[in-house]
Order: C-alpha cells, then structure tokens, then sequence
C-alpha cells in the first residue's frame, strides 16, 4: 500500500508545545499575606511544575510548562492575587527547562539583601469571625484566631523572610491539626505564620489588681468588671489599651484624672456601626473606613440633639470637640469584649499610658506602668515586637484623610517621585514620625509620639533599628529639622558616625511632603501654604502662617503672617490669653477689662504680662497661624487655657461647626496686606472685628465662622498675588492647621474656584507626622546636587 498521501489533502502532523521555564519575581507586600499558597493554587490549576519561596526580594517563582501558559501565569499573578497582597512588579526571564514534574512550595531562601515589604496588621476577617462565633468550630472564641487574609503581622515580625520562625508566634510550636491545616495547599491557613488554636496558641489572662487572676473566663470576668465601672488594660496587636465604659461618667471622669488627660477627647470602640449611628454624622467613607481591613479611629462629626438617645454617651468622653473618634474591634479579643448583651456597647479605647509617653507593649511594664491606671489587665502571652497605635482618620470633601498612620497603614511605603540614596529623616519633636528611604521608596514609621519624654526617645531609638531591620536600608545620610534644640535632631547628631546630618526648614518641609505625596516630579514647583503652630525660621523667628514658592531644590518666601510677640514662649502656647493679649498689643488695641481673654489672665499677671510686651521681653516674634486661632479663641471666650496641642484651635472650630453653616462673608473681618515679597498679611483689621463684635455680643458662632472664612480669603488673595508674580497655577496646603476640615474645605473650594489646582494631603499626615516625607525628598535632592 502506499504512504503517499493523495494530491490536495493536508498531512496530520502533531508537533509537541513549545516548553519554556520561566524564573518570576514578584515584589510588593507578598511575604505573610498568603501569596505562597496562592501562587501554588495558580501554578497547579494551570498544570504548571516547579516551586515557589519567600526571598529577602520578595518571592521567587519558576515556573516550566507550555509557553503560552507561562504566559498565562505572568498575567494573572498580579491581579488575581490575595486581599492584603499590593504587588508593585513582576519580573520574569526565561531559564532552560528541565523536565522536572509538580509544583512545590520550599523552604524561604535568606541570602542577599533585603528588599521585600512587610503587611501591616489587618482587622480579623469575615471567615475567621464566622469561626469565632460557631460553637462547632475547633476555634470558637479562641481569642487568637487568624489566617492568611487577616491577623498581626508588622508588630509581630522579628526578622524576614517572613516565616514562623521571624515573628514572636516562634515560641509556640504548632500542634498536630494546624501542622496539617498550615502544611494543606487548599487550606486558608496554609503557610498563615501566626496561626494557632487553643491547644498551641498565646493564651489569655485576667489579672486583677495586685493579685492573681480570679480563674474561669478571662474575657467573661473582664466584661463584667467594665460593666462594674472598672479601667482595665486591654493588650491588643501593638500595645495595651485602657478600656472603660463610655456610658459611665465615674468611670470616664477617673481614668481621665489617672490618666492626666486634660480635656483630650477619648477614642471609641463600638461594638457595631448602629451603636453610633445616632452620635456622628455616618457618611459612606466613614462607613467603610470604619468596617474595613485597616479599621482606624475616625473623627466624626457629632450629632446634636441626642443626649438621652441611648446608649448616652458619657459628657467628659471628648468635652468641648466637634468630633468624635471611633472605631469597630479590629482583634478576636475585642469582638469577645463586645460578644454579650450584658456587655457596654461603647468603651473609651486610649492609648495605654500617661499622657505624653510611648504606648506600653511589655507585659511586666504594663504590671509596673500602669499599675495606677488600671483596675485590672486582660492580658496574653504573645510579644509583641513592634508598638503601634491606632491610626487616626478623618473625612474631608469626601476624601480620606490620615491625621495619624500608624496601625494598618505602616510599614506600607510612599513612592517617591523622585529616586533617593539611602536615607534617614528623624521628623520633628511633637508628633514624631521619622522616615527610611532608598530608590523610589520611603518608609514612614509608625507613630512614635512627642519627643520630649525620654521613654519615647528610647520607643524612637527602637523603632528606627527595627524599620531598618526590614526594609534594608542602610542610611548614609541623615536629615533633621533646622531647629537647633530638637531633641530628634539631637538624636540624629549622636547617631551620625561620621555620616552626613543635613538640617531643612520645617515649612519647606511640609509643602515638599504635599508635594512628594502627589507624586510631582523633580523640578515641580508650587505656591505652598504651610500653617502650623510652631516651626523654626530662617530669621529666627517663629514661624507658622507661610506663603512658599517652593519645589523639592528650595523655597522663597513670598508672603507671611505679620510677626507678633509669643510672650514667654511656651507659656503662651499653653495659655491662649497671652496669645490673644500680644495680638492686642500688636494692633494697638486696648485691653478693656469687658474682653474674655482679659477677665481669663490673672490679676497679678496682667500687668507684668504688659510690661513684657511693651518692652519686648522673652518675646520670640512668631508668624503663626496656630497661635492666631489660639489668640481668636480665647478673644471670643471659647478657650482660655490648653491641656493638650491645638485644643484652643479646635474648640474654635467646633464653635463653627455649631452655627450649622456658613454666611456671607464680613468685609471687617479682614488682613492687612502690605509690603513687597515677603508680603506681610496683618491681622490686626480682623482682631478689632473679633473684639468689636464681643463687645457687641454677637454669638461666638457666628465670630467663629467670620474668622474660619477670613483666612480661607486671605490663602485666595495671596496665592492669587504668588500666581501674578511667578505663574504658577498649583497651591500645595499643608502643616498642622489644615487638619481643621471647615478650613481646609473652605480653602479648597475658594482656589479651586479661582482656577487653582489644589494639592491636599490624604495618604500622609498634614500635620507633623509628615514631616519627616518632605524633609527626606528635599535632602536627597541637595545630596544628588552636590
């Protein structure tokens, strides 16, 4: 027969696929958020063979198979990936195939440098609270129940890559069922390093006083010992909490008193969103920022007219705010808090320590530090390596914005704009944040807190080792605020060895971190307003009403505040009457005995506090905006003395808030604008208005709401003068002052209107807790200059 095949038919020929391996990085936040499992469920649906690892770069692929479903595999890595996973890239080059059969997971590979980013801790997830709550499930009420999508992980992490053995769950060795469960492909907690149940895991306790824990269920005991009215010291994921009931007002009032806490609002906790609903005005960005992965605190504008809507909240909770900060449970712990209809439907949830130190992580230091705090303290045994308070969030024009980041948002990184060498900026001294950066990446610590206190200056010293310790960056320069007494700068001058320690304005500072945020590329400049309460001047003033034209290369200062006299310094900041007294005496007003902020000053000290200020004595001129709204809030009868920062500021913004909107605009209430560049913006014109209308006893919501709009005129009027003078057409607002919504949101749409762009903060604070963004932007590109 023959094998000719006829004329015109078409030969059957089957040729093999092409095979090709492929080696693939993948970079981002995929060490300790299930990318393992995941990428071996991709690779074994897809019949692909090889293995996948965690590297100090990230995690490592390769992958052999048909050529077009290596392809397949490179597409969908990245956007098939899971929750908590951000992949900034994939890499893959071709390797020669060799033969090898099935897809396994080994043992994470430690060499090189570290390059891989680490998850922030994340609020437990819908699955594991469906076990929490299944009387069924091998891990009902188990208070540390987790897995691949949910649990700690920055606070917990000792080293990288990350696997059991880098983070504190090291000492508690799995036992039999979650060996299988973490070793299953298909399993949620597949590779999930904290895993544990209650046969391996921390364990809970209940200690009461000076004694020993009572026995039965610390969770139960500790529920009924808030109901009792008790202060109790809760450990959470980056520190111990001190919890109360936030509908009793004995025992509000008592941890406030052994706290020390002056009049700073408390945070919430509430057991669920409807528990609030009739305190705060619920937007859907509120909603979803306070039901989500991160769940921070978020400042909510109160409701009026809900006094005796139950459950009452306690008076001394947040006394004199337009806010109020809340937040859902975010760990198993306090959904068992929260897990009984005799337990308090609000808890006051602070911070873990006195006023002005560091968050407390250590068990035998809670016992100590907080021994005359709490009544009691539920505590694990589970260490933490990492402290890391609550972040803090608010709502302005429907855009998030980041008052603190710290839980659930560090140590996730900023990309830079511009490419930096390796570098550390220590921030500033209140609110202290300090930044590590290389390449295109800056990592943000979490918040440290005010640097005055010693305790915090060790928290600092930590921090850094261990942010350092992560991200591999090793910082050959170091960056510090111009002020010479800054204790972070000092730290940096300590720590130099022989390193270079580059200092950059404070105000340069808070407009380049605006600007970095926005990603504005390297020769980018803008018109920036930076308004704060206290920075260093190149003059040696005080600055804090600035008017910058500014890029990452340096700044100009076009306009300002008029300078004032800042009466025995800190004296004054804590004492807004002395504020309003020099803004008195610098508009040559009299300081009739019928003004709110003459009756406040005590009788002894009024004339000593005129011959002061008429003889210019300890009088640093000061140009801040800050100390203006402390010197119109006193002015106005709204506050007289500070017990926390800004707390002068912020009552005059509540007294706003209170008018229930805006009115046309007071042609009195008005700046004096005069002078070439540096333009001087004088308020005295305002502060006769604001005095006029005391005396005429207008409603101080009404002077409040004149004052908010006089400044948001005043920003219009002169980025209008910058843009006539330089052409620039985008206004960068930041520094502390612009955490006030009312102002920001009035700013903005007053230049928005005027044909501005506006750059606002969101992912990154406005206030000091950003400072240390713009500081390291502005010293990399001077260091590439040089």
């Amino acid at each position: 027969m023959s094998t000719t095949p006829e004329v015109g038919t078409v030969p059957d020929v089957r040729t093999a696929p092409v095979v090709r391996r492929a080696r693939v990085v993948v970079r981002g936040v995929v060490q300790g958020v299930g990318f393992r499992p995941y990428v071996y469920g991709l690779a074994t649906e897809l019949r692909l063979a090889g293995h996948v690892t965690n590297t100090g770069d990230g995690v490592l692929v390769e992958v052999e198979g048909a050529s077009e479903t290596v392809e397949r595999f490179c597409a969908r890595v990245a956007p098939d990936a899971p929750p908590l996973a951000m992949v900034e890239s994939v890499e893959a080059t071709d390797l020669p195939p060799t033969g090898v059969s099935g897809f396994t997971i080994v043992p994470s590979r430690t060499t090189g440098a570290v390059r891989t980013l680490v998850a922030p801790d994340t609020a437990t997830c819908a699955d594991c609270l469906a076990e929490l709550a299944d009387p069924a499930d091998r891990r009902h009420r188990h208070p540390f129940i987790t897995c691949t999508h949910c649990g700690p992980r920055f606070t917990i992490v000792t080293g990288l890559p990350y696997d059991r053995e880098h983070t504190t769950m090291a000492g508690f060795p799995l036992c039999p069922q979650c060996t299988r469960e973490y070793h299953d492909p298909v399993d949620r907690r597949f590779h999930a390093q904290p895993v544990a149940c209650p046969s391996c895991g921390p364990r809970l306790g209940l200690r009461v006083g000076h004694g020993d824990s009572p026995g039965g269920d610390p969770v139960e005991a500790a529920r009924a010992l808030l109901a009792a009215g008790a202060i109790l010291a809760v450990k959470g994921v980056g520190g111990y909490h001190l919890a109360c009931d936030a509908t009793n007002p004995r025992a509000v009032a008592e941890l406030r008193r052994r706290k020390a806490r002056g009049d700073k609002p408390f945070a919430l906790m509430a057991g669920d969103v409807t528990d609030v609903e009739h305190l705060v005005r619920l937007g859907p960005v509120e909603r979803e920022l306070l039901t989500g992965r991160v769940r921070p605190v978020v400042l909510m504008r109160r409701r009026t007219g809900v006094r005796h809507t139950p459950p009452v909240l306690a008076e001394a909770v947040a006394p004199g705010s337009p806010d109020l900060g809340v937040m859902l449970p975010y760990t198993p712990v306090h959904h068992l808090l929260f897990a009984s209809e005799e337990a308090p439907r609000l808890l006051v949830m602070t911070s873990g320590n006195l006023s002005g130190e560091p968050i407390v992580t250590d068990d035998g230091e809670a016992l100590e530090r907080l021994a005359g705090l709490a009544d009691a303290w539920l505590t694990h045994d589970r260490p933490i390596h990492v402290p890391c308070d609550d972040s803090v969030v608010r709502v302005c024009d429907g855009e998030p914005l980041v008052l603190r980041r710290s839980r659930g948002y560090a140590p996730l990184p900023v990309t830079l704009p511009v490419p930096v060498s390796p570098a550390l900026a220590v921030g500033g001294d209140l609110k202290n944040v300090f930044c590590l950066g290389q390449g295109d990446k800056a990592w943000l610590s979490a918040h440290i807190g005010d640097m005055d206190d010693l305790a915090t200056q060790h928290a600092f010293d930590r921090a850094e080792r261990q942010l350092e310790s992560i991200t591999g960056v090793r910082p050959a320069l170091l960056v510090t605020d111009t002020h010479p007494a800054y204790r972070s700068g000092a730290w940096a001058r300590r720590h130099a060895g022989g390193r270079a320690v580059v200092p950059v304005q404070h105000h340069h500072a808070h407009v380049a971190a605006v600007m970095a945020e926005h990603g504005l590329e390297a020769d980018s400049r803008v018109i920036g307003v930076a308004f704060d309460g206290t920075g260093h001047g190149d003059d040696g003033a005080v600055w804090g009403g600035e008017f910058l034209v500014a890029g990452y290369d340096g700044f100009r200062r076009f306009a300002h505040l008029a300078y004032v006299p800042l009466p025995g310094g800190d004296a004054a900041v804590r004492r807004p009457y002395r504020m309003a007294l020099a803004h008195l005496h610098a508009a040559g007003l009299p300081p009739g005995p019928d003004l709110p902020c003459v009756a406040a000053c005590p009788a002894d000290e009024l004339p000593l506090l005129r011959r002061q200020l008429e003889r210019s004595l300890n009088c640093v001129p000061t140009s801040s905006m800050g100390r203006l709204f402390d010197a119109v809030s006193s002015l106005a009868g709204v506050c007289h003395r500070v017990g926390y920062e800004a707390q002068a500021a912020i009552e005059l913004e509540g007294a706003a808030v209170s008018a229930g909107g805006f009115e046309e605009r007071d042609p009195r209430y008005d700046f004096r604008l005069a002078g070439v560049e540096p333009v001087t913006a004088d308020p005295g014109p305002l502060f006769a208005a604001v005095a006029d209308d005391v005396r005429a006893g207008v409603p101080v919501a009404v002077i409040a709401v004149r004052f908010h709009l006089a400044v948001a005129r005043l920003v219009r009027a002169v980025c209008a003068l910058a843009r006539e003078a330089t052409g620039l057409r985008t206004v960068a607002l930041s520094g502390g002052v612009f955490a006030n919504a009312l102002l920001s949101s009035a700013c903005a749409r007053g230049l928005r209107a005027d044909g501005f762009t506006v750059l606002r903060h969101h992912a990154v604070p406005p206030n000091d807790g950003g400072l240390a963004l713009g500081q390291l932007v502005v010293a990399a590109r001077a260091a590439d200059r040089r």
